[in-house]
């Protein structure tokens, strides 16, 4: 083909034949599929072609190397242009998966997924989640690098970029996480900003006229402005300042022009989200010095340039396992922490000090017995590391005397991630990303804030810890802002996630033990403010029955007359009740349903014996929403729960206010004994 149109005079012909390949093949994807973002792509084609082609460390035939640098495109919507990088770098991207862009069972769906699509590093779309998933890598980094690097032997020393655009900067998820990653100087990260000016309703200025450069100087990071895109020269100056700042993250603010090249959609929201058409690819291809009627082109040339990163990764990746093996020798015990992190398992004997709590009729609350557990855990899984929004004292979730991640000591284990709900989870989802056991805490009312940090964890299959605590109306004087109605229902609304709301110190101990042996699944842990009783397990079954998510807690001869089923602290209630019924010759079975997920996991028969069909007088009492309890209750069944905000008053006050009683529990099984619903 021809020599192709330079962008820029001082570009050299090779390197603008790969920027456009990067454009056509991203404008030929979406209009295949009839679907999709192309505007992006075309602009920030010469940013990702540059960063991949001269700076970006990675291994395409090993995506998961561990020293490799991570690119996030937080743009997600771009996805275009990240496909079209891995296929032309040399990664498992067939030419034809872009050629199915957006189509069932492909390996280019419109967003980037993580663990779908070889190096997608995390699960982009909802905008401004990467950026803060890059934070959360970026601060594994340094974590890594301090515990396992020594004098001579640096096996961890890797850079995180990431790419996002207006959209980004206007999220308030990604100003908390960038406000958090000023605060602790994380040199190593570095995002780029697509000024392009553009949103799909149009000119940014309808709602956007910040200066974004002056926001993140005030958040403490060193800022660049490239006025131009297409000026590779400007480009490679801005990233190598970056790449030479020890104490700040870099922002690179780079103007682009979305749609570049389209006579008529360029600069414009027409080019943002639906596909160009025939008659503007042609036109912008001819522009471009291209085939007008080449579809998915590639070039010889190209490929030969831009494959030459799969020999480049190679020898990287050869040079850091000579590092690693060397370290091996000097370090045997940090290399076998090191294996074992990497593989996603657990230390030999990390449950060895788990606690056992005697019986007490008065207990504590699950979020004292939850901190004591936690505390056992950390000290044999070295990796285990988190913190809380802010709120350590009261979720009982502060690592004795393993310090404080940041300037002062990276290799601290306890995070300070002030009162950002949602940037904390965001990040929690980057540590995991690193292989590194991450958990944050929080009063539940709060997982509002943070649920698309959620969701996006649940989707990836992280298993990040998240601990609730504070879970009802028993928070009492706070009111209903910090009370929890619908939260519970909300969370157990999310695929993927296991929520666990143990009744006692014993199933604490045992929730935590399954949740640290999860591999693809998020863990709610869901814990009281108040204190509640720890059960006498000679009298009730064992706390283990946990694991399954339900389980008999006590039972009557004989088939029951009604099974009364409770969670957390209101388990108390139905065993008391039950206790109440037995008395008058009920044959009563009590039921702890601890786990939703967990009991759904369990075979058809052992659900059947725990809720057998014949059975069909129950009552559930729990202190949230009623949403979902008709599953375990039925149309017959009764219900002791909230479906409508708390108030403000000392707990004990609202538990009988609201029907969180004994009693209540009792009258609500004898009228379903009696065929009339409470």
């Amino acid at each position: 083909m021809s020599a192709p149109t330079l962008d820029n005079p001082q570009t050299k012909p090779l390197d603008q034949l790969c920027i456009n390949t990067i454009r056509t093949l991203a404008m030929d994807g979406v209009q295949k599929a009839n679907s999709g973002h192309p505007g992006a792509p075309m602009g920030l084609a010469p940013v990702g072609y540059w960063l991949w082609e001269k700076f970006l460390r990675h291994s395409p035939s090993n995506p998961q190397w561990p020293n490799r640098d991570r690119f996030v495109l937080s743009g997600g919507h771009g996805s275009m242009l990240l496909y079209s990088l891995l296929h032309l770098t040399g990664y498992d991207l067939p030419l034809n998966e872009l050629q199915n862009f957006r189509q069932w069972n492909s390996k280019t769906p419109g967003h980037p997924e993580y663990g779908h699509t070889p190096g997608v590093e995390t699960t982009t779309g909802p905008l401004g989640q990467g950026f803060t998933n890059s934070v959360g890598m970026a601060i594994a980094e340094r974590w890594l690098a301090t515990h396992f690097n020594q004098p001579g032997h640096e096996i961890v020393d890797y850079r995180t970029y990431a790419i996002g655009g207006d959209g980004d900067m206007m999220e308030g998820v990604a100003s908390e996480a960038a406000s958090l990653a000023g605060h602790l100087g994380l040199h190593k990260l570095l995002w780029f900003y697509d000024n392009n000016k553009i949103t799909i309703e149009g000119k940014t200025s309808l709602a956007f006229t910040e200066d974004v450069a002056l926001r993140f100087k005030a958040y403490g990071w060193f800022v660049q402005h490239v006025t131009d895109a297409n000026d590779l020269k400007a480009l490679n100056r801005a990233i190598k300042k970056a790449g030479n700042q020890t104490e700040k993250p870099s922002l690179i603010v780079v103007d682009s022009h979305i749609g570049f090249g389209a006579p008529n959609k360029q600069d414009s929201h027409g080019a943002h989200g639906e596909p160009l058409g025939d008659a503007e690819i042609a036109a912008t291809k001819t522009k471009y010095g291209w085939p007008a009627d080449a579809k998915f082109f590639v070039p010889e040339e190209v490929s030969a340039q831009m494959s030459k990163a799969v020999r480049r990764g190679r020898k990287l990746e050869k040079e850091w396992q000579t590092k690693l093996d060397a370290y091996a020798a000097a370090f045997p015990a940090l290399a076998a922490e090191w294996r074992t992190m990497q593989a996603g398992e657990l230390p030999v004997g990390w449950d060895k000090d788990l606690p056992v709590f005697p019986a007490d009729p008065k207990g504590l609350a699950t979020r004292e017995t939850g901190g004591k557990v936690l505390n056992a855990i950390a000290k044999n899984v070295p990796w285990l590391l988190g913190g809380a929004a802010d709120l350590a004292p009261s979720t009982k979730t502060n690592l004795t005397g393993l310090g404080d991640f940041g300037k002062a000591s990276y290799g601290g284990r306890n995070f300070h991630f002030g009162v950002r709900e949602h940037a904390m989870t965001g990040i929690l989802n980057g540590l995991a990303l690193a292989k590194l056991r991450a958990f944050g805490a929080g009063f539940f009312i709060f997982s509002d804030y943070a649920r698309g940090s959620l969701r996006l964890g649940a989707l990836m299959k992280l298993p990040v810890l998240h601990v609730f605590t504070h879970d009802s109306i028993a928070v009492g004087e706070d009111g209903p802002t910090h009370q929890p109605i619908e939260q519970l229902a909300a969370l157990r609304a999310i695929p993927n996630m296991i929520v666990i709301r143990p009744a006692d110190a014993n199933e604490v101990t045992e929730a935590w033990r399954v949740a640290m042996e999860q591999q693809q699944h998020p863990v709610a842990l869901i814990l009281t403010r108040q204190a509640v009783p720890t059960l006498d397990r000679t009298k009730f079954a064992p706390a283990a029955g946990l694991r399954q998510g339900g389980y008999i807690l006590s039972d009557s001869a004989g088939t029951p007359d009604i099974i009364l089923i409770g969670t957390g602290s209101e388990l108390q209630l139905a065993i008391e009740a039950g206790a109440k019924l037995a008395a008058e010759g009920v044959k009563v079975r009590i039921v702890n349903l601890p786990s939703w997920e967990l009991f759904e996991q369990q075979p058809a028969e052992y659900r059947a014996k725990v809720l057998p069909a014949t059975v069909r007088k129950r009552v559930a009492v729990e202190a949230g929403s009623s949403q979902g309890w008709h599953r375990y209750v039925g149309l017959d069944g009764g219900l002791v729960t909230r479906d409508a905000f708390g108030a403000s008053a000392p707990f004990k006050d609202l538990l009988t206010q609201f029907g969180f009683t004994t009693e209540n529990v009792y009258q609500t099984a004898k009228a379903v004994l009696a065929g009339k619903e409470k």
